[in-house]
């Protein structure tokens, strides 16, 4: 007598997409550490071309490589990221993006394939995760085909303008990027699978090691130099400076900034993702790339009163950080922050004043306007979410304030 043999049922396949929201993990960390060694690279060829055509060079290329990153981080946010697959892929990823930041100086070069042929390897990657990703969904698939459909317009632009030499290539990869925003702008207005916790720590994350890189070049230049009353002033002060900046940011307007996008409802939180983080980021990163470049050269020249180049960049850094940072809360809560933006423009006004002074001073000054606002922001505004739900406002569209 035969016995059947008794038939299991098949182990279901392990979804790619992420059963419940997630935290940051090691393997997203490491990818993110590639691209800010690719911040540190434009910082040394912005600090190398410290005029207008080579500031707007470094602005077109640090938005490629910053739209490369945030687009990846868009992909990861809803995936399972313990997943070997997706580990794998990323790791991938990863080493195309070591390549891409690698050859960043060589971009506005002969050979600038070096550059765009990993930064494509990078974004097509990242997109057919997303593509796979959402098909897993039960949902429509309509928003994120379009984004792809869409974002495949820059990066045949992006391959285009690699082909062909500057000053053709500049304007080539300027209408890149005005694909990457009308590609963002149309897709953000649909349905998109996000954790807010995630995709906030992902920024955050990503700010906290670009300020650690800015003091790793003004390390390396400290380590150099002699040392001298004037490089050991500049030196505390920047790192009160960079201190600051880090309080101005982490004190409370990145949980703000979460909070905010949990609030959004699944209507707007595809459009306040896109214009307060992966837009509304992109200078807030300029900002310590600027601060690096000048801290770079105030060590340098410790004791001397710094070109007015170097001022600028001391000021704009300060003020894309603090100021972009309080345009992105607006734009995800609605409240502008007007003691901020009022005692920073007030900060600008005493750099000016003493623009002609030696660096230590230019450095109080700045210290003193952001410790200003953190001692007056405090914990920051009361969550604009905890106001509209006292008010009994629904989700949805929410009003500008004043707060």
């Amino acid at each position: 007598m035969s016995v059947e043999p008794e038939h299991t049922p098949p182990v279901p396949r392990r979804r790619l997409h992420a059963p419940e929201a997630q935290a940051v993990t090691f393997v997203e960390l490491f990818f993110d550490l590639v691209f800010v060694f690719a911040v540190t690279q434009v910082t040394s060829l912005t600090a190398a071309n410290l005029d207008a055509s080579g500031i707007a060079r470094s602005l077109l290329l640090f938005w490629l490589i910053w739209w490369a990153w945030t687009q990846f981080t868009w992909t990861l946010n809803p995936a399972d990221t313990n997943h070997d697959a997706v580990r794998i892929l990323t790791l991938v990823a990863t080493g195309a993006a070591f390549l891409m930041a690698a050859s960043t100086t060589r971009a506005f070069g002969s050979d600038a394939l070096w550059f765009a042929v990993p930064y494509l390897v990078v974004r097509l990657l990242g997109l057919a995760l997303q593509v796979r990703i959402d098909v897993e969904r039960d949902a429509q698939h309509r928003t994120v085909f379009v984004w792809v459909a869409m974002s495949l317009v820059g990066l045949a632009l992006v391959l285009l303008g690699a082909l062909v030499e500057p000053p053709s290539r500049n304007w080539i990869w300027l209408l890149a990027i005005g694909a990457d925003l009308a590609a963002a702008g149309r897709a953000s207005r649909g349905q998109w699978d996000i954790a807010p916790a995630h995709f906030s720590e992902r920024h955050g994350l990503f700010v906290i090691i670009a300020l650690g890189e800015s003091l790793i070049v003004a390390a390396a230049a400290v380590s150099a130099e002699p040392r001298t009353a004037a490089l050991v002033i500049d030196t505390v002060g920047a790192l009160v400076v960079a201190g600051l900046l880090w309080w101005s940011y982490f004190g409370w307007l990145k949980d703000g900034l979460e909070q905010s996008l949990e609030a959004a409802g699944p209507r707007r939180v595809g459009t306040i993702a896109s214009t307060a983080f992966s837009i509304g980021h992109f200078p807030v990163i300029c900002g310590i790339i600027a601060f690096a470049v000048a801290l770079d050269d105030i060590v340098h020249h410790p004791a001397h009163v710094p070109p007015t180049s170097i001022v600028a960049a001391l000021g704009a850094g300060v003020v894309l950080f603090v100021g972009c940072s309080a345009l992105a809360y607006w734009r995800a809560s609605g409240v502008i922050l007007v003691p901020r933006l009022a005692l920073l423009a007030a900060t600008g006004v005493g750099l000016l004043a003493v623009s002609s002074l030696a660096p230590g001073w230019q450095l109080t000054v700045l210290a003193a306007g952001l410790l200003a606002i953190v001692l007056v922001e405090g914990h920051g505004p009361k969550s604009f979410h905890d106001a509209r739900l006292d008010r009994g406002q629904p989700d949805g569209d929410l009003p500008i304030t004043d707060e």
